[in-house]
């Protein structure tokens, strides 16, 4: 039975949850504490410790224990330097006028605004939650800043571009190559969309977040969570790095020219810490240019120290780079025709801006404010605002699905993280102009916890996933709609079921085609000891084609198609 200081401690902290928290409906799912609360990339050990007299004592033991918890659990939503991100903020000035008792019960219970409860749940001891409760009340341990000397350091070119190959050096169909993250191996395994076979595992950072290819489609580059961006020749008689460089201690964001005049020419980086973006040569990633994020919010313009960048996407209309910068919810449109001076122009939208993807017209970009429960449509040809749009529970679109409607025409999709909710976005403002930029329509998927949507524009079929969804039976599965007739629902496909694994975890995630449109593999993504595997559909009869296994398949995440990442093809 709770003692009445420790209860007066939860119904207090609880109040003050709920009338201080402007972004959250009502308590979010298990399925958001599980994506906002991934690991922070940044090595704890290259921090510099604060351990200071103003705090409760602490042994060495005790601060470095604290800390590592801090970044593998809660860096993600309060941020680095604990000045709130989609958490709350846990400065000292707070924490200390709360006290031992407040923050025990804080971390032990959790509260109605998100704080998971990590001693209830049994994810953090009795003694950890002591620790934590006094490791919060001393200055946050800081990161190290990342210049150009850092970047420069750690810049590598493996193979110079005069000793590349001036002509494609091996037999593969490259167009319909799949890159697909091998997440907790730290590498991705390059294989053949036709043969079904792998050409190649390459090295990269740890938890590649993404890869993108050049406008050519000759160069992939990678970006781990660590902030290590791989350049991976397709030329090669067996693809392979041919230069590396670190923009920081912790990124998830790559991309590349692909205005006429500029393919292959400029690639981009987003860091989470530090807070900024890097322009880099494009054949060589050597550093060209870096500009810091850190500024003030959109919507209380009060100065954020953390705002981190998420999506990036290359304009179709101007030599232009669309950076997303999350906590201050602005949209930069980075000019890249001189990076030595760049012109940047900013768009408000609102916090807390995540991914998103074009239209299929390809000038308007739908970009999720996630925890704003927002979708910000930038228009990339006029360089403005082009509208800001109620969604559901913390859409998560990826880069969404375009297809068109059988009664509202052209629109953009997304799924959420929060609730079963799939939004369509009306994206045609000449021929269907009183549909554009509204919300035509929503359909109801299997549940909670999607990452990823999609479709392809030879196909009938919008496929969404629920990775993160704490029934089994929904994580482990595939909804698919007939876009001809979704008001028939959708049909649920056991796709961990005929990847006939064994034990383990098994969350189906990322729908892709092939470049012909007529497949869409999954990944099965396992746990780091078990078996994983990639389960490929025909995407017209909706039967199992053929599973791929592999022992190097090591937590298999994201896939990346050749053909649609260049023409943005989703």
């Amino acid at each position: 039975m709770l003692s009445r200081k420790t209860l007066n401690a939860v119904l207090a902290f609880s109040v003050l949850s709920i009338a201080t928290s402007s972004v959250y409906a009502k308590p979010p799912s298990v399925t958001q504490e599980a994506y906002e609360g991934a690991p922070s990339g940044i090595n704890p050990d290259v921090t510099k410790d604060l351990i200071t007299s103003d705090g409760p004592k602490m042994t060495v033991y005790e601060f470095d224990h604290s800390k590592k918890i801090f970044f593998e659990r809660c860096a993600g939503c309060h941020g680095v330097l604990r000045k709130g991100a989609t958490g709350k903020p846990l400065t000292t000035d707070i924490t200390r006028e709360r006290g031992d008792v407040y923050l025990k019960t804080f971390i032990t219970y959790g509260s109605p605004a998100g704080m998971p409860n990590w001693g209830t749940s049994g994810d953090l001891s009795e003694k950890e939650i002591d620790m934590m409760a006094r490791y919060l009340q001393h200055e946050p341990p800081e990161p190290p800043e990342w210049g150009m000397k850092e970047m420069t350091d750690s810049w590598k070119v493996y193979v110079p571009v005069k000793d590349r190959p001036t002509k494609k050096l091996n037999k593969y169909n490259i167009d319909n190559i799949f890159s697909v993250t091998l997440r907790d191996a730290g590498q991705v395994a390059i294989i053949d969309g036709d043969t079904k076979k792998i050409i190649n595992v390459i090295d990269t950072g740890y938890a590649v977040h993404i890869s993108r290819l050049s406008s050519s489609g000759r160069y992939l580059y990678v970006i781990g969570r660590d902030a290590r961006v791989n350049l991976i020749d397709l030329w090669m008689e067996k693809p392979d790095n041919v230069a590396t460089i670190k923009v920081g201690l912790e990124a998830r964001s790559v991309e590349t020219s692909k205005y006429k005049g500029y393919e292959d020419k400029y690639a981009i980086a987003g860091s989470y810490w530090p807070p900024q973006y890097t322009i880099m040569d494009g054949f060589t990633l050597e550093p060209k240019q870096i500009v810091s994020t850190r500024g003030m919010t959109v919507d209380t313009h009060e100065y954020h120290p953390e705002p981190r960048v998420a999506a990036i996407v290359a304009s179709h209309e101007h030599p232009e780079f669309i950076v997303n910068v999350k906590e201050t919810g602005k949209v930069l449109l980075v000019n890249y025709e001189d990076v030595d001076n760049l012109s940047v122009t900013t768009i408000p939208a609102a916090r807390f801006l995540h991914d998103g993807g074009w239209d299929k017209t390809h000038r308007y970009f739908l970009t999720a404010a996630n925890k704003s429960n927002k979708i910000a449509v930038i228009d990339s040809k006029e360089r403005k605002l082009e509208a800001l749009i109620d969604a559901h529970e913390i859409p998560h679109p990826g880069r969404g699905a375009n297809f068109d409607h059988p009664k509202y025409g052209p629109v953009w999709a997304t799924s959420a993280l929060g609730s079963d909710e799939i939004t369509l976005i009306g994206t045609d403002p000449k021929k269907h102009k009183k549909n554009a930029w509204r919300v035509v329509e929503t359909l109801h998927g299997m549940g909670g916890g999607s990452l990823f949507i999609k479709t392809n524009p030879k196909s009938d079929n919008l496929w969404v996933d629920a990775p993160l969804n704490p029934d089994s039976t929904l994580s482990q599965s595939i909804a698919v709609f007939d876009i001809k007739h979704l008001d028939k629902g959708f049909t649920r496909l056991p796709i961990a079921e005929w990847a006939d694994l064994g034990e383990g975890v098994k969350r189906v995630v990322q729908p892709e085609y092939n470049k012909a449109g007529d497949e869409v593999w999954f990944s099965v993504w396992n746990g780091k000891t078990e078996e994983s595997a990639l389960v490929v559909v025909d995407d017209k009869t909706r039967k199992l084609k053929t599973v791929i296994k592999d022992k190097r398949l090591i937590t298999p995440t994201g896939k990346f198609n050749v053909h649609n990442t260049v023409y943005d093809i989703y």
